[in-house]
């Protein structure tokens, strides 16, 4: 899941869907741009009941749980592929892997397709540390993704930079040549006095089924926050560049909930520069995070004046510095000839970053994506809709994959009339008028998986009220699996998001949380290890049923209403000339 957490929310119009305008869905991808006159009927009305097959459901719960190879694919992609960053060789064999594996299974037309340039790709070769002086001791840090090598092992003394201001920069001008610079101050680590690992309680369940009133963050504070943040270690780097710098070590982060200590977690907050897969961001220093406890004894020492020696040996590969990132997409051919252009998708993302193997983010969705459509075809099953799965790159960046092939296949936004500044992230800006394909009326729903090992305990709708009755009818049979709770909740953080921001129905499964949070989520216990086969089943298992039902449905799954960006900022925005007694 990438480290950027971000809900896409379309406001909910009223209930009358059909009296918006809607867009006309030319063929051979054209932008469209008439009105409709007739309204589609995912916008309409659903059957009060659904029509579940009961007996398939037995069938696929035996298949799932009697003869799964959701831990052989697994296993192959953890231990045989290894740590899968976006452009890396390891990613080209994860891609190919799961390309050729789906054909094996069944699937037909298995290929890649490119969504676009990425950047360097990169593998870390090796990393070691050790403290020289005044003591000797072996240190536990790797190298941060797209950092350059040391030329072998490189010896200096340490500096502690610890950063809140431009002007505490002049106080090392001159003094840092040959040096190594721990750069970053001392991080708390908390006592662990709750568990690491956790399932749902039934409490916790039946909260997420209430309305969640709160509102969201302070978005324009955030991003000053954070300019700030990226000027001044900018401005620190090229003072540390210009002086000679031979390497750079950065505190790990905690792991949130109280946990991480003793870990190395290796994503976004270890870069020191925004986009730094890109050449023209990358840093020239070489440089990685390491445990917070071998950071801070060092910095101790440095804070009471004691001299320090260390030693740090990063070994990496730059492998091209404009690497294209490739989607794995394999499918189950419909079989109605009134509904097999209409497509059900499955999917999670492929990537990972490199300190552990990626397996519970997101190996363990991508698999259990794998599994559930094995499932079906081991039943032969020949679904009336199109089952097509996608197992996206780029997510940890950025969603590049999903948001990619969204763009080829389903849409985009044109520039707004009066756009945001270039600074603004692209989850953040404004949008003008949403062009749709013949594709993006035939996209019935996309189901994603990324919360790690846990088992599926429901499913966030996304704010798309009409389709809850629909899934809570489709659950009930599955209570006894743990399957029990139907949100109308937002989630983010994942490629579900990519779809549900051009309308199209997206959706994550709510997960228990197990260690994913505290111990797996983007470190170096990322394994095999971590992953919990009997939840994994139960996943797969789930998500086959929900791919079947709606494969089977004789009507499209419901949408919200049509995204309309520029009105609903329109309709945002402050009333002019209300407030009492102002003066004109």
């Amino acid at each position: 899941m990438t480290f950027v957490r971000t809900v896409a929310c379309w406001s909910c119009f009223a209930a009358a869907a059909a009296t918006l305008t809607l867009p006309t869905l030319a063929a051979d991808k054209k932008a469209t741009k008439e009105p409709v006159a007739a309204t589609p009927s995912y916008y309409g009305p659903q059957p009060a009941t659904e029509n579940l097959d009961l007996t398939m459901y037995a069938r696929i719960r035996e298949e799932g749980f009697m003869h799964s190879h959701v831990m052989e694919f697994a296993d192959a992609l953890t231990n045989g592929i290894g740590p899968r960053l976006t452009g890396s060789p390891n990613m080209k064999k994860a891609n190919e892997w799961t390309r050729d594996t789906l054909t094996k299974v069944g699937l037909e037309n298995a290929h890649l397709e490119d969504w676009g340039e990425f950047g360097m790709g990169w593998q870390q070769i090796g990393t070691t540390a050790r403290m020289i002086a005044p003591d000797t001791a072996p240190l536990w840090m790797q190298a941060a993704p797209w950092s350059p090598s040391t030329s072998g092992p490189v010896t200096g003394e340490a500096v502690l930079m610890n950063l809140t201001d431009m002007k505490d920069l002049d106080q090392f001008k001159g003094k840092l040549k040959g040096k190594i610079v721990l750069f970053g101050a001392i991080r708390t680590t908390p006592d662990l006095d709750k568990a690491l690992f956790s399932r749902y309680t039934e409490a916790e369940l039946k909260e997420m089924e209430s309305a969640e009133l709160k509102g969201g963050p302070d978005y324009k504070a955030l991003l000053e926050r954070r300019r700030k943040v990226y000027e001044l270690r900018a401005a620190a780097l090229k003072l540390m560049a210009d002086e000679g710098v031979v390497a750079i070590i950065t505190p790990s982060r905690d792991g949130g909930k109280g946990g991480g200590t003793g870990i190395i977690f290796d994503d976004n907050t270890a870069n020191l520069a925004l986009s730094a897969q890109k050449r023209e961001n990358a840093i020239t220093i070489p440089n990685g995070p390491m445990i917070v406890e071998n950071y801070n004894r060092i910095a101790r020492l440095l804070e009471h004046k004691v001299p320090v020696t260390l030693e740090v040996n990063i070994e990496t590969k730059v492998t091209g510095d404009h690497e294209h990132g490739f989607d794995t997409v394999a499918e189950i051919p419909g079989t109605d000839p009134k509904l097999k252009d209409q497509v059900v998708m499955v999917g999670g993302h492929l990537d990972s970053w490199i300190a552990g193997t990626g397996a519970t983010d997101n190996a363990a969705g991508s698999v259990v994506a794998m599994e559930a459509v094995r499932i079906l075809k081991a039943l032969g099953v020949k679904p009336k809709r199109t089952i097509r799965i996608a197992l996206w790159s780029g997510e940890e960046q950025g969603l590049y994959g999903s948001q990619g092939y969204v763009k080829q296949h389903f849409g985009t936004f044109a520039e707004p009339e009066h756009p945001d500044p270039a600074s603004m992230p692209s989850f953040l800006r404004s949008k003008g008028k949403l062009n749709t394909t013949k594709e993006w009326e035939t996209l019935d729903a996309y189901y994603n998986l990324d919360n790690g090992t846990g088992k599926v305990r429901g499913v966030y709708t996304q704010e798309n009220f009409a389709i809850g009755p629909i899934f809570a009818q489709w659950i009930a049979p599955l209570k006894d699996l743990g399957v029990t709770t139907i949100t109308n909740r937002n989630t983010g953080g994942t490629d579900h998001l990519s779809f549900d921001a051009v309308g199209l129905p997206g959706f994550q499964y709510i997960q228990d949380d197990m260690d994913y949070e505290t111990r797996t989520h983007h470190s170096n216990m990322d394994t095999f290890d971590r992953l919990h086969e009997d939840d994994l089943k139960q996943a797969a298992v789930v998500e086959a049923i929900f791919l079947y039902n709606t494969s089977e449905r004789e009507q499209m799954m419901p949408r919200k209403p049509f995204p309309h960006p520029e009105l609903d900022k329109q309709r945002s925005a402050p009333i002019e000339g209300i407030y009492p007694n102002a003066e004109k």
